[in-house]
This record gives C-alpha cells, sequence and structure tokens, in this order.
C-alpha cells in the first residue's frame, strides 16, 4: 500500500513538473524573443539558429535514446514541404512582427487565430457552424482586439502589416497542417524534426528575397567577423534553448494530461506572459489597452471551454493523428510559441 501511495506521489509530482515547465517556458518564450530580436535585429538568421537548434536537439536526443523520432526520407520530406513551408512563412512573419511590435500586440493578433479558424473550417473544411457560446466568444475576442487596435500607441503601417500577415499565415497553418499532417502517420518528435530541418533549408532562400543577407555580411564586415555581442549572443541562446525546451515540455505534458487541461494551460500562459512582460519590459501597452488585452484572452478562455465541452477523447498513442485528432477539439489549445516551434 505504500508503494502504490509512493508511486501515485511520484507520478503526480512527475506531471506537476512537466506541466510547470511547459507553462514557464511558453510564457517566457515570446517575451525572449522579443528580447532576442531586439538584440540582434536579424529575423532570418535568428529563426534559421531557433530551426537547427531544435532538428539538432531532437536529432541528438533520439541517438542518445532519450526520445524517438521517425527516421528522415526524402519521400516523406517531399509530401511534407508544402506544410513545412507554410510554417516557416508563419514563424517568419511572427519574428517579423515582434520585430516591429510589442508582445502585447502579438498576442492581440495570435488570440484572434480562433476567430479565422472558426471561418475557415466552416467555408473550407464543411465544419458546422459555432455554436451559441463559441460565437459569443468570438465576438468578445473581436470587441477586445479592436479596442487594443484603437488605443495601441505603438501603431505603426509596417509592424500592422506583419501582425496581419502573421495572423492569416498561423490561421492557414493550423487549418492547413491539421488536413494534412494526419495522413503522413508522424509522431510528435518526427513532425518536430521534419518542421524545423526542411525550414533551416528553406531559409537561405528568404535569405536572398529578403536582402538579409547583405545585413548579416555587413555588420561583419563592420565587426570584424564578430557577429555576437555578449548580451545578443545571450539572447539568441536563451532563444534557441527555450525553443526546444517549449517542444519537450509541450509534448510531453499533452501526453500527460487530458486536451482540455492542455488548452486550460495553454490559455494561463498567456496571461503569464502578459504579466511577466509588464514586469520586466516597458514595450507594453496602455492601461486600456492592456485592459483589451486581457478582454481578448477572456474570450479566448470561453472559446476554449466552449470547444473542449464538446468531446473528452481519451488520450491516444503519441502520433500524429492522435495529436491532431486533440486538436481539432481546440484550434487555439497551442500557445504562441508551441506554433513556433513546430509543437504547440
Amino acid at each position: 500500500m505504500a508503494s502504490i501511495r509512493f508511486d501515485s506521489s511520484k507520478q503526480a509530482y512527475a506531471t506537476s513538473s512537466l506541466v510547470v515547465g511547459y507553462a514557464l517556458c511558453s510564457s517566457l518564450l515570446a517575451v525572449i524573443n522579443k528580447f532576442a530580436i531586439t538584440k540582434f535585429n536579424y529575423p532570418g538568421l535568428l529563426t534559421a539558429l531557433q530551426y537547427l537548434t531544435s532538428a539538432l536537439g531532437v536529432w541528438v536526443l533520439g541517438k542518445l535514446g532519450f526520445l524517438h523520432h521517425d527516421p528522415f526520407t526524402w519521400d516523406i520530406a517531399k509530401k511534407f514541404l508544402p506544410a513545412a513551408t507554410v510554417f516557416y512563412l508563419a514563424i517568419f512573419t511572427n519574428t517579423n512582427l515582434l520585430r516591429h511590435a510589442n508582445v502585447d500586440t502579438f498576442i492581440v493578433f495570435r488570440s484572434c487565430t480562433p476567430l479565422l479558424v472558426a471561418i475557415a473550417d466552416t467555408a473550407f473544411r464543411r465544419q458546422p457552424c459555432p455554436s451559441k457560446l463559441t460565437f459569443l466568444s468570438l465576438v468578445i475576442i473581436l470587441g477586445g482586439a479592436i479596442g487594443y487596435v484603437v488605443t495601441d500607441y505603438g501603431f505603426t503601417i509596417t509592424a500592422y502589416s506583419w501582425a496581419f500577415a502573421y495572423m492569416v499565415t498561423i490561421t492557414t497553418e493550423m487549418v492547413y497542417i491539421k488536413h494534412m499532417v494526419t495522413n503522413l502517420g508522424l509522431n510528435t518528435w518526427g513532425f518536430v524534426l521534419y518542421n524545423n530541418l526542411l525550414s533551416l533549408m528553406m531559409a537561405p532562400l528568404f535569405w536572398i528575397i529578403t536582402g538579409e543577407y547583405v545585413e548579416v555580411f555587413t555588420a561583419l564586415g563592420v565587426n570584424r567577423g564578430n557577429l555576437f555581442e555578449p548580451v545578443a549572443f545571450l539572447a539568441v541562446s536563451l532563444s534557441c534553448v527555450f525553443g526546444l525546451l517549449i517542444s519537450f515540455f509541450g509534448f510531453a505534458a499533452r501526453k500527460a494530461i487530458s486536451a482540455t487541461a492542455f488548452t486550460v494551460t495553454g490559455v494561463v500562459n498567456k496571461f503569464l506572459t502578459v504579466a511577466i512582460n509588464v514586469l520586466i519590459w516597458d514595450k507594453h501597452a496602455s492601461p486600456f489597452g492592456l485592459v483589451c488585452l486581457l478582454l481578448t484572452i477572456a474570450g479566448g478562455v470561453l472559446y476554449q471551454q466552449s470547444v473542449t465541452g464538446v468531446s473528452n477523447a481519451p488520450v491516444q498513442r503519441e502520433s500524429g493523428a492522435s495529436m491532431y485528432s486533440e486538436r481539432k477539439q481546440s484550434d487555439d489549445d497551442r500557445s504562441a510559441d508551441d506554433v513556433e516551434k513546430g509543437i504547440q
């Protein structure tokens, strides 16, 4: 009996550790990414370093036996390439949004994605129209977002152009990948490996298209080959490490708790991100803007309750299919950082 209680306590401690680890990584990642892009103003190179860290981390941990991922094959890579392209565009627009706007603006536009996903699901995937509760939550989200935009003192055409581009690409990523990747049968770590490795391969193309390679080579010449200052090196390192950590804690927590509990954790992370951003960063919204931001997140909470209350499917084995069947219960259960790192 004592042994059973010990095992139960040990399991509860392990689960709590995973949830707390995921919550901390998720809530900190947006702020860390903002810090990184502020100190290292090369969004294409920054995201490439993040892809490299995540792909290399999964490969090394797989070799050491800490996790299992599907082997990389070119046949699957060619099938996965469209999804990886959409993923890359979502991360690319996200990084540029953080480059030109504050974290609060990012959260508002990220929180608006359920509205667009609901429209896209109804229009393109022939899903039923939202219920009354879901519709009410979407109206609250929209109202909070409009209130925030109207009072945003940091409004610029450049920042909001990236914000709209990010919102469109992340919505496309959610709807399209949910439709496509299920058929490939990848496990979750295989999904992370393919997403990040293929995105890393695409990075040089975007460096050329955006002309960022010119800025990088110019900076190398000015700084005599030293591109990283100590603070910038720390910021980029934290961004890359937390990107890998959120992959681990996100998938591990998803396996350890129900889809509904994971969804609630994802929503709470946004409140934590706002609190951390206000406490340690001077780049945040006005008081009324923060109220509108919290209203938008509250609409997200109501949205989560409306969509997760429909079905409580049992936890399935770790596979691409099970991961996306859980996501079908809630299109917004991945927080911002999750999407950015191929998880969440």
